[in-house]
């Protein structure tokens, strides 16, 4: 019988400090340590499946079918049309199709004049905001109150100020400045236009003057004060400066700027109501009125997926564009 001996107390000290015989510590598993980030956006993830993917599921569906005020309480029921609904809307040949090309050509042209003219202030008023002077910080504020007030707001106070007859707009250029022979209407007819996109402009700028402020802060002041003892001007300045190093930020700004006004619905809603004058008929409102006016709700349902198809075309291609720009000027 073999008897074997107990360690010694320098045996165990030594096997405590020998990391061989050291326990590992437990480490926890390969799935709960992939799967935590997972688990902690599934919240958000299920309210972004609820509120935005299973509307847009559903209307991709109803796109396909023939739904009517006849199929309005169950339109589940409603007969299958494949891509009539769709034919219907690109056919400019016919009404419906015509006028969507015409509710897309006003859209653009409205898109491009009012986000050229929101980055245009909205740059010159934040690079107007960084020299010091008496009075800044209220100025500053008073250029994003537009920004900040809510947009039905603001919306309902133009449309009082546009009206014909005792609105501000006329009291000042025609009663007080005398620039019209007469009271112009700004809600209908070609000035409808001209009043959309002076509301849209007013509402949008603050949002600009506040993203390109914030991207002002990155440059450093060293360069512009070296710049100025080698003579540079101030508009040398901006254009050799300023705007090459804002080049980021207005990438990103003018595509925000660029899908919301694109598929703006709330401004031209409140300020004309339901059916929008023919000059300022945005596609926005105009799938809106084929849709509840009409009741046909598979050719608006097909109206609003070509225009998700065209918002996703030129997004990817502007990403396109301007990631290869910036790895030209990297190189």
């Amino acid at each position: 019988m073999t008897t074997t001996a107990a360690p010694s107390t320098g045996e165990r000290t030594a096997r405590k400090h020998d990391p061989g015989t050291t326990p590992r510590r437990r480490r926890p598993g390969r799935l709960r340590r992939i799967g935590l980030p997972y688990l902690l956006l599934l919240p958000a993830l299920l309210l972004e499946l609820l509120v935005h993917l299973v509307p847009m599921v559903i209307g991709v569906v109803v796109s396909f079918k023939e739904l009517t005020q006849f199929y309005i309480r169950d339109w589940g029921t409603a007969p299958w049309a494949g891509f009539e609904n769709y034919s219907l809307a690109v056919d400019f040949d016919a009404p419906v199709g015509e006028a969507l090309l015409k509710s897309f050509v006003t859209t653009c042209l409205f898109t491009v004049l009012s986000v050229g003219l929101c980055w245009l202030l909205g740059v010159a008023a934040a690079i107007f905001m960084q020299e010091g002077f008496r009075g800044r910080g209220i100025l500053r504020t008073l250029f994003l109150v537009p920004y900040a007030l809510p947009v039905y707001a603001a919306v309902i106070t133009w449309a009082f100020m546009f009206q014909r007859d005792n609105g501000l707009v006329n009291h000042v250029l025609h009663d007080q400045l005398g620039l019209t022979d007469s009271p112009p209407f700004w809600l209908i007819g070609d000035n409808s236009f001209l009043a959309l996109l002076v509301v849209s402009v007013w509402k949008g700028w603050p949002f600009a003057f506040l993203i390109v402020m914030a991207g002002l802060q990155n440059i450093p002041r060293d360069i512009y004060e070296a710049a100025a003892l080698d003579g540079a001007g101030v508009w040398q300045q901006v254009r050799r400066i300023t705007l090459p190093a804002l080049r980021p930020v207005n990438q990103v700004l003018v595509l925000v700027l660029f899908l919301w006004t694109f598929n703006d619905f709330n401004t031209p809603f409140v300020l004309f109501g339901k059916a929008a004058p023919e000059a300022a008929d945005l596609i926005s409102i105009h799938i809106y009125q084929s849709s509840f006016q009409t009741w046909n709700f598979g050719t608006g349902s097909a109206m609003s997926v070509l225009l998700l198809l065209f918002l996703l075309v030129v997004t990817g291609v502007y990403l396109w564009l301007t990631s290869r720009g910036r790895k030209a000027t990297d190189a």
